[in-house]
């Protein structure tokens, strides 16, 4: 049986946070990542299409939990802790330079996820942490006062241990047997599948929109993009997430009114808005020009979808087709069947319940001298690099606690 100090379960981003803050803070003490996989860090290695989005620069804590739908009360206190600034200042200080981009992302200089994960290994080899792959954890029990972890290539004891194994099954399982409750995972970020003919051959297109899901008290206003299966975009993605829970009960089967003047604009402010136009542009033919702020092919499709004639000029449009035009504008309903994953980005909501951690320190109250960090919690954010701002800041408090009780101070 191999003795630790402290067992990281985990070799993400959460995890090897912890390792290397722990490992600098408290010198000599013998820290230990296990894996399961054969790599390490593959979701650091996809993230942001290859860029790692590591954090997003939003430097006020009241604002930044308002990226969270689950986890924004908890996350209060902890980004008062460590928040995106003192993300920046950590990659810095170990020569991994960040850049802002213009909707506040925040990527490392070389637009490479390999410098993460390079300044991740390097600091792993440099502190001594032992990186331990193909270890997947079978049980976990109390021993004394101490931890036994028994992997498939043998047993191992630890002081202190750290789950940040993300949306992993089995270790939830694991650890609701051990009394943790587990809220069940649902998908959080995705796109809508929507078979509609006004959105056929109109992939590529975006347009900012409100969207609302009917029904529901969900409501977004955001870039839309039209996709092969549906619609994507901003928009879409913060319904996702803020009704993950919600759209899952209803097996993703449910219908959206798009208003693509977004909701500055009611239908009835649409209507006096295109008898308007009407009058200034008589002679016109309607579908050859957007009046409005989006692509004129999808204009196009709204003015067919309204019951008006390819040739017709707006000289020629009786009120009932101003009134079909402007809710086509406004209040367009839309059938979603079924759901797609964004990109890479496999967000889950669901995982530890949050009422059974101490947020202050990241320790369980069910398990003593055991600590969570990342998505193993049930928080997630939307797409910008809040998630990975979760990692750090909750990998970071638990190895700031764990140093200080090793210490003893």
């Amino acid at each position: 049986m191999k003795n630790y100090d402290v067992l990281i379960i985990g070799g993400g981003a959460a995890g090897f946070f912890t390792a290397i803050n722990l490992a600098e803070k408290t010198k000599g003490i013998k820290i230990a990542i296990l894996e399961r996989g054969k790599e390490v860090l593959s979701k650091v290695r996809i993230s942001g299409g290859g860029r790692c989005n590591v954090t997003h620069a939003c430097f006020d804590p009241k604002e930044l939990v308002g990226f969270y739908p689950r986890g924004s009360k908890e996350l209060r206190g902890p980004f008062n802790q460590f928040c995106s600034g003192d993300t920046i200042e950590w990659f810095e200080k170990r020569g991994v330079a960040l850049k802002i981009e213009d909707d506040g992302r925040m990527f490392p200089v070389t637009d490479s996820s390999q410098t993460i994960i390079d300044c991740f290994l390097t600091a792993t080899r440099e502190l001594n942490i032992d990186l331990l792959t193909g270890y997947s954890v079978q049980a976990v029990f109390q021993k004394d006062n101490s931890w036994k972890v028994d992997t498939n290539q043998g047993a191992f004891e630890a002081n202190y241990l750290v789950f940040a194994t993300g949306s992993n099954p089995k270790m939830w399982q694991l650890l609701a047997e051990s009394g943790h409750r587990i809220i069940p995972p649902v998908a959080s970020l995705f796109t809508f599948n929507i078979k509609d003919k006004r959105l056929v051959d109109l992939m590529g297109i975006a347009a900012p929109a409100t969207v609302k899901v009917k029904g529901l008290k969900l409501e977004a206003t955001g870039p839309l993009l039209i996709t092969h299966w549906g619609l994507s975009g901003p928009g879409i993605l913060r319904l996702s997430a803020w009704g993950a829970r919600e759209l899952a009960e209803k097996n993703y089967q449910f219908h959206i009114q798009v208003n693509w003047l977004t909701d500055e604009v009611s239908l009835a402010d649409a209507e006096e808005k295109l008898s308007e136009i009407k009058r200034e542009n008589a002679k016109k033919i309607v579908v050859k020009k957007c009046p409005f702020d989006f692509p004129n092919r999808l204009w196009e499709r709204l003015v067919v979808a309204a019951g008006i004639a390819l040739e017709a000029k707006w000289a020629d449009l009786n009120k009932r087709e101003l009134q079909a035009l402007a809710l086509q504008l406004t209040q367009g309903e839309f059938q979603v069947n079924g759901k797609s994953t964004f990109k890479e980005e496999f967000v889950t909501a669901g995982g530890i319940d949050l009422k059974e951690v101490n947020f202050k320190n990241m320790e369980s109250k069910i398990l003593p001298k055991v600590f969570f960090a990342g998505e193993i919690l049930n928080i997630d954010a939307i797409t910008g690099g809040f998630n990975f701002q979760n990692a750090w800041t909750t990998g970071f408090i638990a190895a700031t606690e764990i140093s200080n009780r090793i210490s003893g101070n």
